[in-house]
């Protein structure tokens, strides 16, 4: 692959910055810092947002890859002596990219022995449809009552764009003219497409991208009152299962009750998914679940979660699941199976007697670490084979091979070191949560052999894939400022070669 490179030497903190030469730098030294140059990281990031990177639409490449370019354009001028914008998609060297780019940069630490960090975000966006619902255009950012609205603006490109201002920060805080972690950044184009070209870009630029700890920030915090850190994330297969029966539908009157019916065989399929617990009833399922510790469900339980208010976001009147499990621990440390649509036969006006010929289910299954989707796959097309009767056949299709589930250890030295970060920068307690969606983060970290740490300022209200989506610009700037403090933690706690995870 060819990349376009843009290089800049490092001229270190403005002149009138405090000057400690490698000092660690204070809390009241950043936060005035970020403080001063709200106003330039507000604009600088209101007229990324300008730019429409929707990767989902072919129509949008010249956009996304503008998108790109301004990225580039502001981590050069940031201070960072490398930035790339790597293409994707080519199916070798030199071949023509299909996919959206991404962005790489790289700032050396002095000290040749520090350890290395890679930050991971992207700079794409969904599409903004149904566009009507939007208070006004999703690509022309608003800010009113301390909230930026616009398409991206908490998801994902203030959460990356935070990481430049924090870095300023850290630098003229401590007078010094690198980081003190080497510091790489990976940006990608396509994750809000489903990340198609993201792991043959790792693979081809493992080198590179080579690290100690990988700091994620995509994910959301509880609330702006209660900062928290995201330590895992569940994985995701999903399928479609389509029941064959007889040749054509057939008379009810002269066939019903004496042919296995498609229709009813397919239901009691998808009934008994579930035990009378709320377990997962396929054969083998929990065989590989590790089970959430003691200490992370005693941190849940912190948490300030009205169940009643959920539930009324929810539009549901009840809470169900798992025996033995909170509703957070449910959506969180927990696998589900979940069926997603189901149709089959007639389903028009008006009646229409029939033994149906087919009958179809989409059907999603959440995974927790150390479940692998291959073999969940495997277990689901045992457990379909094995609950037709005869006359009936089934295929199971899977959408692809599947996410898988990440999860950080809250006991290791580099999610203490982003604990304390934040605790500085939000001057209280952070707990930790896990979300219930699904990313490409498991991927980074096989691929690069690095343990995750998850460092992100969204909130549910941010409104992320919805219209008016939009993003409190203090949290941003709490945001600036726990990356401020981040590096040199993990400077503190980090040798390189691995030692991330570490208690």
């Amino acid at each position: 692959m060819e990349a376009a490179r843009c290089t800049q030497t490092s001229a270190g903190p403005p002149p009138d910055e405090p000057t400690r030469r490698g000092a660690i730098p204070l809390t009241e030294d950043v936060r005035a810092y970020i403080e001063r140059h709200r106003g330039e990281f507000v604009a600088g990031l209101k007229e990324w947002l300008a730019v429409p990177s929707i990767s989902a639409d072919p129509a949008r490449a010249d956009d996304v890859r503008r998108s790109a370019e301004w990225l580039a354009a502001h981590l050069t001028a940031t201070g960072f002596p490398t930035v790339e914008i790597w293409p994707t998609g080519g199916a070798s060297p030199g071949a023509q990219a299909s996919g959206a780019p991404a962005v790489f940069a790289e700032w050396p630490a002095a000290d040749p022995d520090a350890p290395t960090v890679l930050v991971y975000g992207h700079h794409d966006v969904q599409p903004v449809d149904p566009v009507e619902l939007w208070d006004g255009d999703p690509f022309t950012p608003v800010e009113r009552d301390g909230r930026i609205r616009a398409r991206g603006a908490s998801d994902d490109k203030g959460q990356v764009l935070f990481h430049t201002l924090g870095l300023r920060a850290n630098l003229a805080a401590s007078g010094a003219a690198a980081p003190p972690v080497t510091l790489r950044l990976l940006v990608e184009g396509e994750e809000e497409s489903g990340s198609p070209n993201f792991g043959a870009l790792l693979r081809t630029h493992r080198d590179r991208l080579a690290c100690d700890v990988v700091v994620i920030s995509d994910t959301t915090m509880w609330s702006a009152d209660t900062p928290s850190m995201c330590v895992g994330m569940r994985g995701l297969t999903d399928c479609q299962i389509d029941v064959h029966g007889p040749e054509a539908d057939l008379h009810s009157g002269s066939f019903g009750g004496a042919v296995p019916n498609p229709a009813h065989a397919l239901a009691a399929l998808l009934a008994g998914l579930h035990d009378s617990d709320g377990r997962v009833a396929v054969p083998g399922f929990y065989d590989d679940v590790v089970e959430v510790s003691s200490a992370e469900r005693a941190l849940i339980a912190k948490l300030p979660f009205d169940e009643a208010a959920w539930l009324r976001t929810a539009g549901s009147t009840a809470a169900a699941g798992e025996a033995g499990y909170s509703t957070l621990e449910r959506v969180w440390v927990r696998p589900t199976a979940e069926v997603n649509g189901m149709w089959s036969g007639h389903t028009g006006a008006g009646p229409k007697t029939i033994v149906p010929r087919s009958a179809h289910a989409k059907v999603s299954f959440r995974l927790v670490p150390d479940q692998e989707p291959a073999r969940v796959q495997a277990l689901v097309r045992e457990y379909v084979a094995g609950a037709l009767p005869p006359g009936l056949r089934a295929t199971v299709t899977f959408a692809g091979p599947g996410v898988r589930p990440c999860a950080s250890d809250i006991g290791s030295a580099a999610v203490r070191a982003a604990r304390d970060a934040m605790r500085r920068a939000f001057g209280t307690e952070v707990l930790f949560t896990r979300e219930g969606g699904s990313g490409p983060e498991a991927e980074i970290a096989d691929v690069l052999g690095a343990p995750l740490v998850f460092l992100a300022v969204g909130l549910d209200e941010d409104r992320i894939h919805a219209p008016n989506e939009s993003v409190d610009v203090a949290l941003l700037l709490k945001g600036a400022e726990s990356a401020a403090h981040l590096w040199n933690e993990l400077a503190a706690v980090l040798r390189p070669g691995g030692a991330a995870g570490s208690p």
